[in-house]
């Protein structure tokens, strides 16, 4: 291949990789011919633009660039090439191109002059132009004096009485862009995938995580830990955290995440280090009427089933031995770790012997204790950096 074909590929390859421009977005470009008529402006990818020679002349109606400079200007139209609008782009539209713009939805650039009641007085080239609170930002509660001075851009939403009554929003093109972004997150999120989000909110039955662009996927409680753990045992507002997507629906629209994936499985070691007949103590996590549950340890949970209750009847009488919270101990007579699963018996009244062959107290109140083994390895993922 030779060095002119070479070159023909690389900009071949950089003009599929160009955005398309749209109606109403800035873009910056250079000066490349003057005529008569208007200008031709490089701004770079496939083409060329052009703007009128009225939007470069300045007050006396002198021509103001030259061939080489550098302007900012507004995209009016996109059919047949692009027609931009620098007046547009600098604040200076005249009444008749802020019609032009209400009509077709132009982007205006214009200052935030002061506050006035319900909002603020935008200088919208030579005309005042009025933008409620509400519609100013994004972001609700924002300080008024914070946006005084500033130079944003609007859509206008209101033009009647001959330019006399002009109503700007800044808010519906920051939502327009989040909008866009938004679908950009959610198409290069996909199964399988690890990424750090911040926690939105945190709900009973688990929390929101932000991705990024305000899209949210949902951090059940069930796939934060291999353990049982309340949400707010372990994540709060602002944290930033790791986690892996389980699934993606209805176009991106539901999205579930897991932390306990990135987590050593606790399941892994049962092969090792269980066996039926051996004796360990546990924890009583959820009584069912089919039996109680027993965490031997953070993530591995036994089953007492209620057949292996002495009191086991219709009176349900098996349950006033068993209370949620209790510590027990319990003997382990099956073990299926294909359905991952353990069952277990619960030893008699008194004391017996766990595996290591010490002594343990059953159906005893388990005195207060931090979160287990688990748990704490959960606050150290969701911890952000420098967090003490």
């Amino acid at each position: 291949m030779s060095d002119h074909d070479e070159d023909f590929a690389a900009l071949f390859e950089k003009s599929l990789k160009t955005k398309p421009h749209r109606r109403g977005e800035t873009i910056e470009g250079i000066i490349v011919a003057v005529n008569a008529k208007g200008a031709f402006v490089d701004v770079g990818g496939k083409g060329e633009a052009i703007i009128d020679i009225a939007e470069l002349k300045d007050e006396n109606g002198a021509i103001d660039v030259k061939v080489g400079d550098r302007i900012h200007a507004v995209v009016t139209s996109t059919e047949g090439g692009l027609t931009l609008s620098r007046r547009l782009a600098r604040g200076a539209a005249t009444n008749r191109e802020l019609e032009h713009a209400f009509h077709t939805r132009l982007i205006v650039q214009g200052k935030v002059e002061r506050e006035v009641k319900g909002g603020y007085e935008v200088r919208v080239g030579g005309q005042r132009a009025f933008c409620p609170f509400s519609q100013v930002d994004i972001a609700r509660g924002t300080e008024p004096a914070q946006h005084i001075g500033r130079v944003y851009e609007f859509r206008i939403t209101t033009y009647a009485e001959g330019g006399r009554n002009i109503v700007l929003s800044r808010r519906a093109l920051l939502e327009e862009e989040q909008q866009a972004a938004a679908a950009e997150v959610r198409r290069s999120i996909v199964v399988d995938t690890v990424l750090t989000g911040r926690v939105a909110s945190v709900r009973d039955f688990g929390a929101f995580v932000d991705l990024g662009a305000g899209v949210q996927g949902l951090l059940h409680a069930s796939e934060m830990s291999w353990s049982h753990v309340a949400p707010a045992q372990v994540v709060e507002t602002g944290q930033e955290i790791t986690v892996k997507v389980l699934r993606v629906e209805d176009d991106g629209q539901k999205i579930a995440l897991g932390v306990k994936q990135l987590l050593a499985d606790p399941w892994s070691k049962v092969p090792a280090t269980y066996a039926v007949g051996q004796v360990r103590t546990g924890r009583i996590t959820r009584v069912a009427d089919f039996g109680a549950f027993v965490e031997v340890e953070p993530g591995i949970e036994g089953l007492a089933h209620i057949s292996t209750f002495e009191t086991a009847g219709p009176a349900n009488d098996w349950k006033k031995s068993v209370a949620v919270g209790t510590t027990v101990t319990c003997e382990i007579v099956s073990i299926d770790t294909n359905k991952r699963r353990i069952g277990v018996k619960l030893a008699s009244e008194g004391t017996a012997r766990d595996d290591d062959g010490h002594e343990a107290a059953v159906n005893q109140p388990a005195a207060p204790e931090r979160l287990g083994s688990m748990a704490d390895q959960l606050k150290n993922v969701f911890t952000p950096k420098g967090r003490p």
